[in-house]
């Protein structure tokens, strides 16, 4: 595929094949959410504030791998269609602590059945066996990248 050596050969390229299947997993997700009036980062906000109730706006961007701007900008649709409850003065410091409510919660059982069955979907393939190894292998790879490991 490449030429001389240079460049990167996509058909054996780990990095590549990651970025296909992640691409792969949110395009099933988000046709799974569509028909719930959600997209994945939608979904992701109400995940991360079931299992975290507090988080600022910082914290959820990243646990959503959005910009602080974008997650304020959900932010503010879900308070204003009452999925999510923000008070009107941070308690302390300029941290607006978000959480669920129960409509928010309601829609995320449906939201997390739904994605589940992608997640399982995705699975199916898998022994028990092999799923445990691909979670500890990307584990591997994310704690790598994030320390600056560079292989050596």
């Amino acid at each position: 595929m490449s030429q001389a050596g240079a460049g990167i050969d996509l058909e054996t390229s780990l990095g590549y094949l990651l970025k296909e299947a992640s691409s792969a997993l949110r395009a099933a997700m988000e046709a799974v959410l569509r028909p719930l009036g959600m997209t994945v980062t939608h979904y992701s906000c109400l995940e991360l504030l079931a299992q975290r109730p507090g988080l600022s706006n910082s914290e959820l961007a990243r646990g959503a791998f959005v910009t602080r701007q974008s997650m304020n900008v959900l932010l503010q649709t879900l308070e204003r269609e009452g999925y999510v409850t923000r008070p009107a003065e941070a308690p302390f410091g300029k941290v607006l602590p978000t959480r669920l409510t129960p409509l928010g919660r309601q829609s995320l059982e449906k939201a997390t059945a739904a994605v589940r069955s992608v997640e399982l979907r995705m699975l199916g393939g898998l022994t028990e066996s092999e799923q445990s190894a691909a979670l500890r292998i990307l584990r591997t790879m994310v704690r790598s990248l994030r320390d600056g490991n560079d292989g050596a």
